[in-house]
Order: structure tokens, then C-alpha cells, then sequence
């Protein structure tokens, strides 16, 4: 796939206020700070299209990317660790919650995974409520450049060990670097297919 536009269209704090859905969607989630506002620049190639930064938590709405004019790119809230009253996240939590259960034409969530970080709870938590619910998902090991070849094997090896005492088999993987632009075309590629799938299915 190649992407030959990408716009911001709104930030919604809950599903009752999103687009129309008219059109495919791909959710990006993942703990904070785990690099997504990164990641989501570099699969679409504009550099500013998804704000970063060095503060977690920053994402706090649902928010709808429009791209190539025919399905979105959705940037939902971090979990995990963050800086921000209780009430607050607990609020994310349910709104994000709400989204993946009901929204209709959500084809697939990306799951973002730090390499560099052991299995967090959180993660395989979020991941296990995934299955029982029978949401699609595809987990992206971010940073990839931050570790050696060697570790990087190990890494994802120990999260592959980890999810194999509970799933029977693993998820579609994919190892991505923002810095280097690793994952992209595969990730690119994945969506093509699975819209395609998509609409087929319609």
C-alpha cells in the first residue's frame, strides 16, 4: 500500500461522538510512552501527523486519522502507567474499553510492545481481554533499533514463551523500529490485506 494522503479529522472522548462508521478502521494502543504517536508517523510518512512526546499519557481521546481517503487510523489512549489523576485514566479506560467492544467497523488493533521491556502485566492482561472478546489484533514490537540483534531475539522470545502457557497459538507479529522504518511496508501491507478481507466480507 502506499500512502498518498493522511489527515487529522477529530479527537472524540467517547465512541458516541466518532465518525461514521462507513469506513475500515485500525486502532494503535498501547502502554505509555511505548512510542504509538512514533510509530503511527512513520507507517503513514507524515512526520507531524500524530503529536509525540516525552510525557505519558499524552493521548487522551480517541483519535481519527483519514487516510488515502478510504479508512482510518485510530490513535487511542495509552494504558498502563501515567501521570494523571485516577478518575481520569479510569475515564480512558472505559471510553477505549467501549470502543473496541462496539465499534463495528474496527477491522484490527495494533498492539504496541517496548522490546526492551520484559512482559508487562498490562499487556498480557489487555491482550487476554482481547481473545475472550474476539477482537482482532496484531502485536507490533516497537524500538527495535534499541537493542542488538541478539537481544531483540531473546526479547521477543520471552514474550512468545510467556503468551504460549495461556494462547494456543500467537498472534500476528510484527518488529518495527520508528527511527529506522522497520515494519512499515509489513504492517502497510497487513492493512491492504485485511481491508480487503473487509469488504469482501461486507
Amino acid at each position: 500500500m502506499i500512502i498518498h494522503s493522511a489527515l487529522f479529522i477529530k479527537s472524540s472522548p467517547s465512541i458516541k461522538v466518532c465518525p461514521p462508521p462507513d469506513k475500515p478502521e485500525f486502532g494503535f494502543i498501547g502502554r505509555s510512552n511505548v512510542g504509538k504517536s512514533s510509530l503511527i508517523n512513520m507507517i503513514t510518512g507524515w512526520s507531524k501527523l500524530a503529536k509525540t512526546s516525552v510525557r505519558p499519557g499524552k493521548t487522551r481521546t480517541i483519535n481519527h486519522f483519514f487516510v488515502n481517503e478510504n479508512w482510518y487510523l485510530v490513535d487511542l489512549p495509552g494504558y498502563g502507567y501515567a501521570k494523571v489523576p485516577v478518575k481520569l485514566r479510569e475515564k480512558w479506560v472505559r471510553a477505549t474499553e467501549e470502543y473496541i467492544l462496539k465499534r463495528e467497523n474496527l477491522v484490527s488493533l495494533f498492539v504496541l510492545l517496548d522490546t526492551r521491556h520484559k512482559p508487562q502485566r498490562s499487556d498480557l492482561e489487555f491482550m487476554e481481554f482481547l481473545g475472550l472478546n474476539s477482537i482482532p489484533f496484531a502485536r507490533v514490537f516497537t524500538k527495535s533499533d534499541k537493542l542488538n540483534i541478539t537481544n531483540l531475539a531473546n526479547s521477543i522470545n520471552v514474550y512468545n514463551t510467556e503468551m504460549l502457557k495461556n494462547w494456543e497459538t500467537l498472534p500476528v507479529t510484527f518488529i518495527t523500529s520508528a527511527v529506522k522504518g522497520n515494519g512499515r511496508e509489513e504492517i502497510l501491507n497487513y492493512i491492504e490485506e485485511s481491508m480487503n478481507n473487509f469488504t469482501n466480507g461486507a
